[in-house]
């Protein structure tokens, strides 16, 4: 009884705080049957807002960034507020896109627990906004971007004249303002075919989980050209095969971690949002700026103590912010 009284002061704060929802608005929550308990707290904090309210369960959804069925997306155009407890993301679909062109603003949630939520849909996100918006408008700015780390990253990307989102920090509180929660990252799409280099995986790979053996991605030209190292790295190469699509391999998102309640458990939609932490994503970009790759699938790559430089210029060291 304690956990749930917990749970439903998160989400309170989660649909006060974050979203702004008013009473004389309207609020969709969309979930499955392993997120309904989660689910189910946003439908009732959100009956005690506002009365136009209504719960919809949907099917697991294959992976990271599949489509929901048509009748969804057109139900998400109705709605001024929508909570998206899933296992799978719908961050990078073009429900979710439609739906904020539409208006609507949005937290997805893909992934998320009852112990992350007590934890994270708590947490001063008016602070991690302001650390959010500080690095984001540096990488804004910036034309290119390298990340080292111990474990062997060492990546270059161009990020000239696109801009970095993030900015939001965890509060939606206007039409068309979207992003997950827990949220804290800055996160942009670097221009297509300009990475190059290494990147060690060392943390938790979307769609894999927690990794014991460190992944290496080798990136050629804005292109994942080798996957190396245990099981994990093995689990990966098959997921990317089976989606028979060459755009799964494009490097689609440099993000860096900014949220100082978030803790490594495995979930990525925690962990790349825990400081000291950065993560580079395969897949789709169409969400980000400049971004034309409609892929089937978006997954982070989340690694730890990065070394970032923003035009040759130092701003996080081993994971340390220095700005």
């Amino acid at each position: 009884m304690e956990t749930n009284s917990e749970l439903q002061n998160s989400v309170k704060t989660a649909l006060l705080q974050c979203m702004n929802l008013k009473k004389d608005e309207s609020c969709l929550i969309i979930t499955d049957k392993n997120k309904l308990d989660i689910g189910t707290a946003f439908y009732e904090q959100a009956k005690l807002i506002t009365d136009n309210v209504k719960l919809i369960e949907i099917p697991e959804l294959k992976v990271n960034g599949a489509e929901p069925a048509q009748e969804i997306a057109e139900e998400m155009l109705k709605y001024d507020v929508i909570m998206i407890p899933t296992s799978k993301s719908m961050s990078h679909t073009n429900a979710r896109r439609k739906a904020v062109e539409h208006g609507a603003r949005i937290a997805s949630m893909p992934g998320i627990t009852e112990d992350m939520a007590i934890r994270c849909l708590n947490a001063d996100y008016r602070k991690i906004r302001e650390r959010t918006r500080k690095l984001a408008d540096l990488m804004t700015a910036a034309s290119s971007i390298q990340i080292t780390s111990f474990k062997g990253t060492d990546i270059t990307m161009d990020i000239k004249e696109l801009k970095c989102s993030g900015t939001n920090g965890g509060i939606f509180d206007k039409p068309r303002k979207w992003g997950n929660l827990p949220e804290g990252e800055a996160c942009m799409g670097p221009r297509e075919g300009t990475t190059n280099g290494v990147f060690i995986v060392d943390l938790t790979m979307a769609g894999v989980g927690r990794v014991e053996t460190p992944i290496k991605i080798t990136v050629k030209d804005g292109f994942a050209v080798s996957i190396e190292g245990g099981k994990e790295a093995d689990k990966l190469r098959e997921l990317l095969k089976s989606m028979d699509d060459k755009r799964v391999y494009t490097i689609a998102e440099i993000g860096i971690g900014t949220n100082d309640k978030a803790i490594i458990t495995g979930n990525t939609l925690e962990d790349e949002k825990v400081m000291g932490t950065a993560h580079i994503a395969l897949g789709n970009n169409i969400s980000y700026d400049g971004g034309t790759t409609d892929a089937p699938i978006h997954l982070d790559g989340v690694f730890d103590k990065p070394t970032i430089f923003i035009d040759g210029k130092m701003v996080i060291e081993n994971g340390i912010f220095l700005i």
